[in-house]
């Protein structure tokens, strides 16, 4: 076998703290904050004199992580046009399984979520919805039904 496990995801965000702030409305617990930057680190991200920050998010039951990561060196790119739409290559969204989509919708539109579109039924299995989270990026919600 060559996996082991998924470690965790990445996301690039322009505002560290908001970004915290709106994973840990949703749920996810901050397991740690670090600067990284030296030589190891720009030759694993192929970026010379690279300088960022990670903020580490694990699921409550310590499955899974999400990787919070702002640039200070080099500057960020933006993507065009920004925010990037649902179909754009890469990676598509982070998507969570909620007990109640409405309410966590609601407790994170103070932290800046807006959805793309509406909540949608699938039959009478899901309510699922995507709504943008910190720096344009789309954040997946699924509430099973029954």
């Amino acid at each position: 076998m060559t996996i082991q496990r998924m470690d965790n995801v990445g996301i690039v965000v322009a505002d560290l703290d908001a970004a915290v702030a709106f994973f840990t409305e949703l749920g996810l617990e901050l397991e740690g904050r670090m600067q990284v930057e030296g030589e190891w680190a720009a030759n694993v991200v192929g970026l010379d004199e690279m300088r960022s920050e990670v903020a580490m998010m694990r699921l409550p039951d310590g499955s899974d992580r999400l990787e919070l990561v702002t640039y200070h060196a080099p500057a960020m790119v933006t993507p065009d046009p920004s925010p990037s739409p649902p179909n754009t290559l890469g990676l598509h969204r982070v998507m969570f399984a909620v007990d109640d989509l409405e309410d966590t919708v609601a407790r994170l539109r103070p932290h800046g979520a807006e959805l793309v579109s509406e909540v949608a039924r699938y039959e009478d299995s899901f309510l699922l919805a995507y709504l943008r989270g910190p720096s344009g990026i789309i954040v997946g919600l699924a509430q099973q039904l029954g």
